[in-house]
């Protein structure tokens, strides 16, 4: 998953080309002792001597490699530190420690331990159901008010607009573990957990991110106004609400909730969040897939609502319960989506087949599903082909990279007409 804390829009210089120079045969000339004194030089004819065969190779040579000069290669990637974005999680880290220490040693009100959790439930709703599942993998379909309320959760979760989140998990997905995955999880943990927010995006990030399909955002009206009303929308509804409610309606410190409310509670899904980029990369059983670095990571599918499931989900990153579980265990997004699907808000949601499953499980498992015998393992094991190839994966339901086998075999709940 794709969170950032500010605007990463960089210029890229492109490389100059080097081309040596030419080379020029040298001619001998005659020695003045043959030369007539009182000839003009004008009239005097010079007649080259016939160069060697050692001199006919070399000029040969310089001609040809002064026609298609070699270019360079490029420089390695440097890291460029932002550190406006440093100095700000120090404060937030800072801002949130204050938070904590209120929140275990009695400094709020109880109706203020409520509404913090409360927020952190919107706020992850907004990213799993909203900027994850449903615009970043149109896993399944939204109407308006459905839009609206995960536009607004989104926006209190402060991980940029839908729209730079959505480009940046899109390119995940489709260029995972590579120089254009922006948290790229072959780095180390701390990398794909908040340092890639440190310094400046590899050029292929943006490279390979705008080959990325994004024409659906473009023509989603809740979409486009966020992200054209982003920079008033955000600190209101993610930091300054959060507090005044509280000291509005029930008397609360305003500083006691921002630090609590606002701070504790935003930094807090900050982590929830990054922790499906580093954690669910790292640790974990690949029973779908063992060729690629997702997990299945049963510690960030609770801390995350569901996102730890991670093997499956890249996998199938079209399924809308981002796993194959039959029940809300550690998925409680999915409760979420079905209780939505129920009242009619949400509608077309993708998910896979169990035969579906098992079948690629037996394939290309590691051999932990439950569905995989031991005989059936050891032939995996002994049949099985490297199979991933950097570039061909799937973003999600209407990647034109998408097998026509899976959108064949996709299960699809509440279709519409």
């Amino acid at each position: 998953m794709a969170p950032n804390v500010t605007s990463t829009t960089t210029l890229f210089l492109a490389e100059a080309a080097v081309c040596p120079p030419s080379t020029l045969a040298t001619l001998r000339r005659p020695s003045s002792a043959t030369m007539p004194s009182m000839t003009p030089v004008a009239k005097t004819v010079l007649s080259p001597v016939t160069p060697t065969a050692t001199a006919t190779a070399a000029a040969a040579t310089t001609v040809t490699a002064g026609a298609q000069p070699a270019r360079p290669a490029p420089e390695p990637y440097a890291w460029k530190i932002v550190w406006r974005n440093v100095l700000a999680f120090v404060y937030l880290h800072y801002a949130a420690l204050r938070g904590l220490f209120l929140f275990f040693t009695g400094g709020i009100m109880f109706p203020t331990y409520m509404w913090s959790i409360l927020l952190l439930t919107l706020s992850s709703q907004g990213i799993t159901a909203g900027a994850h599942r449903l615009w970043a993998h149109r896993a399944y379909k939204a109407k308006l008010p459905l839009r609206i309320f995960l536009m607004l959760c989104q926006t209190l979760a402060f991980q940029n607009h839908i729209y730079e989140w959505v480009r940046d998990h899109r390119v995940h997905h489709k260029f995972t573990d590579t120089d254009a995955d922006p948290h790229n999880a072959s780095r180390g943990f701390f990398f794909s957990h908040m340092g890639w927010l440190m310094v400046r995006k590899h050029p292929d990030v943006r490279r390979k991110g705008a080959g990325v399909d994004m024409s659906d955002l473009d023509q989603d009206s809740v979409v486009m106004f966020q992200k054209k009303t982003f920079v008033v929308l955000m600190p209101m509804i993610a930091f300054l609400l959060p507090a005044y409610i509280p000291y509005k309606m029930w008397g609360e410190s305003f500083w006691g909730a921002f630090y609590v409310s606002s701070m504790l509670r935003y930094v807090i899904s900050l982590h929830g969040t990054w922790l499906v980029n580093s954690a669910a990369h790292i640790w974990g059983m690949r029973p779908i897939d063992k060729e690629i670095s997702p997990t299945e990571n049963y510690f960030v599918a609770h801390v995350a609502f569901g996102e730890g499931w991670h093997n499956y989900h890249h996998v199938f990153p079209w399924d809308y319960k981002a796993a194959e579980l039959g029940n809300y265990y550690g998925n409680l997004t999915t409760a979420m989506l079905d209780f939505m699907a129920w009242i009619g808000q949400a509608y077309d949601l993708k998910t896979v087949s169990k035969e579906m499953v098992e079948r690629r499980a037996a394939r290309t498992g590691d051999g932990t599903h439950s569905s995989v015998s031991g005989h059936d393992h050891h032939q995996n094991q002994h049949n099985h082909h490297h199979h991933h190839h950097h570039g061909d994966e799937v973003w999600g339901w209407g990647d034109k990279d998408m097998p026509q086998e899976d959108v064949l075999g996709a299960t699809i709940i509440k279709k519409s007409d």
